[in-house]
């Protein structure tokens, strides 16, 4: 007797942990299939060269056209993780600066929201339901769409989200941003093999990166579908007891159940439902529809966990956009009522006119995102530099070319620089390089335009070092071309040890915010090696 009920308890110990093993076993074969996803996904853009960057870049050089190419490609697959997730890889490739992803990020937070509004249209035949279930459906809409109006012109004018995730990401990870080289996998050895693999036997970036996306969205997909079975969110009881108490709850609820789908599109659209039959309120949903903006930033620090600086940028960018969209539309007073006031109307109005829930979607999701990309598609200009990089020791000589896309504000520019002059090889590097009004920022080297004399201390690559004004020039002739406001910085190390290394002077032209010559000078102050522009073309 005693055997058998020992035996008995062990096998309803079994029982018990058998599905529980189950579905963690699940949960981390999907986050394995999701990271090769981004590994192979960060390889094949690489594999695309240099015209997939120039491509990249020229789409996403107007800020406009990047907020609306995030919310339309958001919008068309129904999942803000996966279009993150791509941005991450994009900007790990090298593909796209930190300036260009944000915008991405901004309009995704927007796209996502067409999932619930489309599920609250779905209650069309029943006029009260209808309108209670598009006031739900629309305050994600509504919360989103004030939050970029508001931040996206502090990140169009004054670089406010790249600047702070960039001193962010600087000041925890001490290293600037960075570009991850070519064929090198971000997550070390683990799934180099497999990946060298799959790009020796498949030679085409494009379809590579038609797999990696596949397989990207399908184990979010999977990961999703796992979680939910395992929380039981098919049951809105659940939801009405557990989630739904108190503001603050509510809130923390949607933080942590989106966290663990990673979809912010599914524990919204649940919401709608709870909403329309009146066994939630919306001021008692909205809390959690908030927490549940917070939660879905999980996914891009997933991302990018094992990435460059310019990855975790994005998805300190990307928690900072949500962050401080929460603080204004839950905490201060009067703002905090505001979503929920033009959803309430906005779904009253859909009871008089039900066309006009439809026509919204298309206008806001589909037609308005496709004529703005249309109408600010030539925003940039391009030009090609090039340089030469003379030995004056060796008397060896080299040139290479940097391809310069400015968007018109004259604020924002990208440097493609290529080892050649015929580009026909992969980009060394792609940097970003912001102006405002008397500062130019190239990457970490911070040049302030100022009087003669002038110093500033700075730290690139973990070694300080001080950058004077040695001289300013009216006007200079280089490469058979007259430029003006020339600024002579005199770089040198200021520790000790290091004061036997090279002192570099840098010629900049303010007006062209364009490095014009570079000079590298050894401690007994000779000059020993030069680049400078030699031509600078038009595209």
């Amino acid at each position: 007797m005693e055997a058998n009920s020992a035996n008995e308890i062990v096998e309803q110990g079994g029982q018990k942990w058998r599905p529980i093993l189950k579905n963690t076993l699940l949960i981390l074969a999907a986050l394995i299939a999701f990271l090769f996803a981004l590994d192979l996904m960060i390889t094949s853009f690489q594999q695309l060269g240099k015209v997939a960057a120039e491509t990249i870049l020229l789409a996403t050089s107007n800020p406009f056209t990047a907020l609306f190419i995030g919310l339309l490609i958001t919008a068309i697959i129904q999942s803000s993780s996966a279009t993150t997730s791509m941005v991450v890889a994009l900007v790990a490739s090298g593909s796209l600066t930190l300036e260009g992803a944000i915008p991405i990020i901004m309009g995704a937070n927007v796209g996502t929201t067409i999932t619930s509004t489309i599920v609250s249209l779905g209650f069309i035949a029943k006029k009260k339901e209808f309108i209670r279930a598009v006031a739900a459906g629309t305050y994600h809409d509504f919360f989103n769409i004030l939050t970029v109006l508001i931040l996206f012109p502090f990140e169009y004018f004054y670089g406010l989200l790249s600047g702070l995730s960039h001193q962010i990401a600087v000041s925890f990870f001490n290293e600037p941003i960075n570009i991850v080289s070519p064929q090198q996998s971000v997550f070390g050895e683990g799934f180099t093999p497999l990946t060298k693999f799959l790009i020796t036997n498949i030679d085409s970036g494009l379809l590579l990166a038609i797999i990696s996306f596949a397989l990207l969205f399908g184990s979010i997909l999977f990961f999703r579908r796992i979680i939910s079975n395992l929380l039981g969110f098919g049951s809105e009881n659940t939801f009405q007891k557990f989630f739904f108490k108190s503001p603050f709850k509510s809130f923390g609820w949607g933080l942590v159940t989106t966290a663990a789908i990673r979809s912010s599109t599914m524990t919204t659209s649940l919401v709608v439902p709870l909403v329309a039959h009146k066994v939630v309120k919306l001021r008692e949903a909205a809390p959690f529809i908030l927490g549940a903006n917070i939660g879905t930033t999980v996914t891009a620090f997933i991302a990018s966990a094992f990435n460059s600086n310019s990855a975790i940028s994005i998805a300190i960018a990307h928690l900072m956009f949500n962050v401080i969209g929460v603080l204004i539309f839950l905490i201060i007073p009067f703002f905090n009522t505001i979503p929920l006031l033009l959803a309430t109307r906005f779904g009253r109005l859909t009871r008089e006119y039900r066309l006009v829930g439809f026509l919204y979607i298309l206008v806001v999701f589909f037609f308005l995102p496709f004529s703005l990309i249309y109408f600010h598609r030539d925003q940039a200009k391009y030009q090609e530099a090039v340089y030469e990089n003379r030995n004056l020791v060796t008397g060896k000589r080299d040139w290479y070319s940097v391809i310069i896309q400015e968007a018109r504000r004259m604020t924002e520019f990208t440097w493609i620089v290529y080892g050649d002059t015929t580009r026909r090889s992969e980009p060394i590097k792609i940097q970003s390089v912001l102006k405002r009004k008397n500062v130019m920022l190239i990457e970490n080297e911070l040049f302030e335009f100022n009087k003669i004399g002038y110093c500033r201390s700075n730290e690139l690559s973990g070694q300080p070092y001080q950058l004077c004004i040695e001289n300013i020039l009216g006007s200079l002739e280089i490469g058979g071309q007259r430029y003006d406001s020339v600024f002579i910085f005199s770089k040198s190390p200021v520790r000790y040890e290091q004061r036997d290394s090279t002192t570099v002077r840098v010629f900049v032209c303010k007006e062209k915010s364009l490095v014009l010559k570079r000079e590298r000078l050894d401690k007994e102050g000779t000059l020993f090696e030069t680049e400078q522009l030699t031509n600078l073309m038009d595209k």
